[in-house]
């Protein structure tokens, strides 16, 4: 048995016994706390961090020699951090040719790597909450969770389902078909999988590991090589991730350039020259809506999945817990700045009002009471910068401004003082007025702390 796959596979088993019951489970706990992670395990992740700033990073894989690197941290200061660079021919070719032998590795073996991968990327966590922090913004307590234990959870949940499917493919059957007098007639059958060639990750801005582990560890169980390209203000989470890799696939005599970092400056792009390589199989994209229907529209040769913009709805009918109900809506906006997947950004109140636990609220009370418990939520200056973070991009500030402009707001959007980074991104949300009949201005994402009240008949 594969020693990798040994020593994690009770964690396989419990991940294959959660996918069939539906229950909350989790491999690797979510609390930054020293009593699980080391008592020292901060300590060290920073020490880690700090030194590595300024600094060329250590990943050895082919590439020109020339290196590159322009993260800036959403807390105001530079990384300073550069990467190897790489054409994406090269990358293409190393990752071809390294995908050959790991094709035919069997179940047992990738299982074992990438179990191993995410066991070390795990004890890794607090580093990797660091470098998540100071490229997407999220503030600290958020960069670990999502960064680290709920990215890895996801990576365990790609490689528990691919290993249910190919787990149900024989290796070897004997076929037999009764053939009366004669005998039966007796075929030896061998099965083998065949992967679809080299896959591409494109990592995004916000949440960098958490939107790619799925597609890095689903295309390395299945066989397939897989370049990670990470947006070029996110270099450093996958950067990381990259580098335990390729080093647990050393370490399995398998060769590490199955997993490639194609690092690149946003002047310098190479992600449309990785993406139609006639050799790229598979294309896993997470950012924009408009470079993801290019991708869409131009990826012909593979199999593309994307995740892209997102317009989330709020229906407001009516409630038993009035208070309660903006101050959980006021959280949900304020969260990371509004910069999330699922921050609700549309919110559909009946212009004649509601009825709640205070009686009936006009559709300007229902605006009111949420701006009011926004103020409320972050008005504690070390609270909002828990709940805030960063602002990403200098993009989505200027998207910010250009919202406030619009018209009538419940509430503007200020630009707070974060209390440990002076200069800091920083940005409340920005509640607007609207009317249903107003689709122009709502119907579309608008990524970051903005959030409409839209009057609807019902």
């Amino acid at each position: 048995m594969d020693r990798f796959f040994e020593s994690h596979q009770a964690t396989l088993e419990a991940a294959l016994s959660a996918l069939l019951a539906r229950e909350y489970w989790s491999a690797y706990p979510e609390i930054p706390s020293g009593k699980i992670y080391g008592e020292d395990a901060k300590s060290r992740a920073t020490a880690a961090f700090e030194a590595q700033l300024n600094q060329p990073f250590a990943l050895d894989q082919p590439g020109s020699g020339r290196r590159c690197g322009g993260e800036i941290s959403p807390y105001g200061f530079a990384l300073g951090i550069s990467y190897p660079s790489a054409a994406p021919a090269d990358l293409i070719g190393a990752a071809k040719s390294a995908g050959r032998t790991w094709a035919r590795a069997d179940l047992e073996t990738r299982s074992g790597v990438c179990l191993e991968i995410l066991s070390r990327l795990n004890k890794l966590s607090f580093e990797i909450a660091h470098a998540v922090m100071h490229t997407s913004g999220q503030a600290f307590a958020m960069a670990f969770q999502a960064g680290g234990p709920h990215a890895q959870d996801r990576g365990l949940e790609a490689v528990a389902y691919a290993y249910q499917e190919l787990a149900r493919i024989p290796g070897q059957v004997m076929w037999e078909k009764p053939q009366g007098r004669q005998g039966p007639i007796r075929l030896k059958k061998r099965f083998r999988t065949i992967p679809r060639g080299v896959a591409l990750v494109v990592g995004c801005s916000t949440f960098p590991t958490w939107n790619s582990y799925p597609g890095l560890f689903a295309s390395l169980m299945t066989g397939n090589s897989v370049i990670v390209k990470p947006h070029p203000g996110a270099i450093l989470p996958l950067a990381l991730t990259v580098r335990v890799c390729r080093e647990v696939l050393a370490k399995a005599g398998q060769d590490p350039d199955c997993v490639l970092l194609a690092a690149d400056e946003a002047d310098q792009a190479i992600t449309k020259g990785l993406v139609l390589d006639p050799d790229v199989a598979i294309v896993d994209y997470t950012g924009g809506s408009d470079f993801g229907d290019w991708v869409e529209a131009n990826a012909r040769q593979a199999q593309v999945f994307t995740e892209k913009a997102g317009v989330n709805s709020v229906v407001i009918d009516g409630c038993g817990n009035f208070r309660g109900m903006c101050q959980n809506l006021a959280f949900s906006l304020s969260l990371y700045s509004g910069q999330m997947c699922t921050a609700p950004q549309n919110i559909y109140v009946p212009r004649g009002g509601i009825e709640t636990d205070e009686g009936h609220k006009t559709f300007e009370e229902v605006g009111a009471g949420l701006a009011s418990a926004i103020s409320e939520l972050l008005g504690d200056p070390q609270r909002a910068a828990a709940i805030l973070g960063a602002v990403q991009s200098p993009a989505t500030l200027d998207r910010v401004r250009a919202a406030a402009g619009e018209g009538d707001a419940f509430l503007a959007s200020q630009s707070p003082k974060h209390p440990d980074y002076a200069d800091a991104r920083m940005a409340t949300p920005l509640l607007l007025k609207a009317d249903v009949s107003e689709g122009a201005r709502y119907l579309s994402e608008k990524f970051g702390p903005i959030a409409y009240v839209i009057s609807t008949d019902d």
